[in-house]
């Protein structure tokens, strides 16, 4: 007996939930996935519980991207890049300037109107710097640098690029901040 026409459409609809589904499933597996910032290290570009959409697809680390990295601490670290692979980074604790090649770091261009790179609150964790970026890797800050557990420090270090999620390019929430990141 053939099924009648409302059970096959039921059919036909359930088809194409399965299938949308997993095209969703797929696209947020391999192409975007969402990331909620934890703590202040972000401030004040990023604050806590916001939603990104990070992805690999294309992205270029580059000097100021906003990258997501694993296998570095407990959890994922949402960091900005400050110099990549051959670069020397250097930082001047006494007036809280970042060097990258000899030249200072213009925070201006992260939103960072004050920015202030403070010493590691523990000596004994910290880098020796000048630092050169080896091959494959990046140096990644916190934009609120005196709480931020970045590169500056051993337990971090340098971050290896295939450590990298990808790049975070839109906030999803809260929306007063919704929309692509800059």
């Amino acid at each position: 007996m053939a099924p009648s026409k409302g059970v096959k459409t039921l059919y036909e609809w359930l088809e194409e939930i399965v299938i949308a589904l997993t095209l969703v499933v797929l696209v947020f597996t391999f192409l975007f996935r969402v990331v909620t910032v934890t703590g202040e290290s972000m401030l004040p570009n990023f604050v806590e519980g916001q939603k990104l959409i990070v992805t690999n697809l294309g992205h270029s680390v580059e000097q100021g991207t906003v990258v997501v990295a694993t296998n570095v601490l407990s959890e994922p670290i949402i960091k900005r890049v400050i110099a990549t692979e051959g670069q020397t980074v250097d930082i001047d604790y006494e007036t809280g300037t970042v060097y990258v090649d000899g030249e200072p770091v213009d925070e201006t261009l992260f939103g960072l109107e004050n920015g202030i790179t403070t010493r590691p609150y523990s000596m004994l964790e910290a880098m020796v710097f000048p630092q050169t970026v080896p091959v494959g890797c990046v140096f990644v800050l916190g934009d609120n640098r005196s709480v931020s557990k970045d590169s500056r420090y051993t337990e971090v270090g340098m971050v290896d690029t295939r450590h990298i999620l990808g790049e975070a390019v839109f906030t999803l929430y809260p929306f007063d901040r919704f929309g692509a990141i800059e």
